[in-house]
């Protein structure tokens, strides 16, 4: 099994913290946040790990890891970034995004899934921006399920029929080899025929991975909920560093 990181954002809403070094590379009681998720996905057995970098990526350098420069880094969002790698998409893989911290038990949850396709879903997710007026609820990427079937993943879902959930999306997923190889065919088709808005994105290159996990829903290829439980937090302003620094406390 492989990781992908995908580390290549500029960190803009993190101001000057970010101003000379790539957002991971922040530092969350004396530990790095990519850092800490190196090192978990070390304590589950995960040693092949490719970094996908973009601004200041001289400043990596972790050991034992490959990089990938995405060069484009601009003009890309997560589903761009992740493309830069899709030579190493080539066996079971785990990608997460490198601006979020996760405790072990997450982690476990994500290693432990058997299927073809599973995001890391957190039902209890709304606990998560009481007093965080500067990521507000309305950022969150929500997921719409329907018994163990993924129907919608976009931000901003409010409403659900009675047998449904509404749960928050991690930056955490997993593939297996069959489900990679059908995502970069996917992608490759429309890389050739796509042209336009893309989902809820202005168009390919600027999409997210949601957005091509919402195209594989629409193919009726079923996407899975990896339900977690446990301490995580993603990272996207001063606001949630100080919320991070005290939720990992040690």
């Amino acid at each position: 099994m492989k990781a992908i990181v995908i580390a290549a954002g500029e960190g803009s809403r993190m101001g000057k913290l970010t101003k000379n070094i790539p957002k991971p590379l922040v530092l969350v009681n004396g530990k790095s946040i990519i850092e800490r998720q190196l090192s978990i996905l070390k304590q589950n057995g995960i040693l092949d790990i490719i970094i996908i970098t973009g601004p200041h990526h001289e400043k990596f350098n972790f050991k034992n890891v490959v990089y990938v420069n995405d060069l484009d880094y601009k003009k890309h969002d997560t589903l761009g970034s992740l493309i830069t790698a899709r030579d190493y998409m080539n066996d079971e893989i785990i990608i997460t995004y490198a601006d979020q911290i996760f405790d072990e038990k997450i982690m476990e949850s994500i290693n432990n899934f058997s299927g073809d396709i599973g995001i890391a879903v957190d039902l209890d997710w709304e606990k998560n921006y009481v007093n965080r007026d500067q990521h507000p609820k309305s950022e969150a990427e929500n997921i719409l399920i329907n018994g163990n079937e993924i129907l919608e993943i976009r931000k901003n879902i409010s409403e659900c029929k009675e047998n449904e959930k509404i749960g928050e999306c991690l930056g955490l997923m997993k593939f297996s080899r069959k489900a990679s190889k059908v995502f970069l065919d996917k992608y490759s088709e429309l890389e050739i025929s796509h042209q336009g808005k893309f989902h809820n994105a202005p168009s390919l290159e600027k999409a997210l991975i949601s957005d091509m996990i919402q195209e594989l829903i629409d193919s009726e290829i079923n996407v899975e909920p990896i339900y977690v439980s446990g301490k995580w937090c993603e990272i996207d302003t001063p606001q949630d560093l100080e919320i991070a620094r005290k939720m990992f406390e040690e």
